[in-house]
């Protein structure tokens, strides 16, 4: 198998596990908002999403490198090999952190910090190269070029989901401590139905995103 073939099933994987994975997200978040399932059935519901959704979480920081690399052996852009290899280590920087926070190991409140940093320092990056490229300042194909810039909306959409579930931590908290009642049910559904809205906008850029791919000869 060439390394060509190589980026490009990873490329692939990257849009499955992102999708599918975030199905399997939203459909526990409907058992965790259910406020007539017991106190244990809806905490291992969420238990469940989290752990599930790690999977887009790990698709999303692999997105661009797997993709550059992909590009890079294809001939859409030129790029050095430690331009592709920097990219895969910050990815690996950035995926550390994530688990980080997941597992509540290590200094992970810091490490939630690290990772918002990285998050908009990658969207507005991803953003000024995709409008630049439209307009003639790179030299990157318009489909790669719209490609980075829906990269850029899904992660946006990810720092709003983050934004409106803050307060579903505590009232969730309540739940689990065995202190639940309608107050902190009306705020678990509210925070996930807000929430929603945005999960819909990632699922409709990965989904463009792939669409671009499969419509270019010979990408993804």
């Amino acid at each position: 198998m060439t390394m060509e073939l190589v980026w490009g099933l990873l490329h692939i994987l990257v849009f499955v596990y992102w999708l599918g994975g975030d199905l399997g997200a939203f459909f526990a978040s409907r058992l965790v908002v259910d406020a007539e399932r017991p106190a244990p059935g809806r905490i291992a519901a969420a238990t469940i999403l989290l752990n599930v959704d790690m999977a887009p979480r790990m698709a999303l920081i692999f997105a661009l490198p797997t993709g550059l690399a992909l590009a890079d052996h294809r001939g859409w852009l030129d790029l050095d090999p430690p331009w592709v290899g920097a990219a895969f280590a910050i990815a690996a920087v950035w995926a550390g952190l994530a688990w980080m926070i997941h597992l509540k190991a290590g200094p992970h409140v810091l490490a939630g910090r690290l990772d918002q940093a990285i998050r908009y320092a990658v969207m507005f990056s991803l953003a000024g190269v995709g409008v630049s490229a439209f307009v003639g300042l790179w030299a990157v194909p318009d489909f790669m070029a719209a490609k980075l810039l829906l990269l850029a909306v899904a992660i946006g959409a990810g720092l709003q989901i983050r934004r409106v579930l803050t307060p579903f931590g505590p009232a969730f908290g309540k739940l689990a401590s065995g202190r639940g009642d309608a107050a902190s049910d009306a705020v678990i559904a509210s925070s996930l139905a807000r929430a929603r809205r945005y999960v819909f906008v990632i699922w409709a850029a990965v989904i463009a995103a792939a669409a671009l791919g499969v419509a270019t000869p010979g990408g993804f």
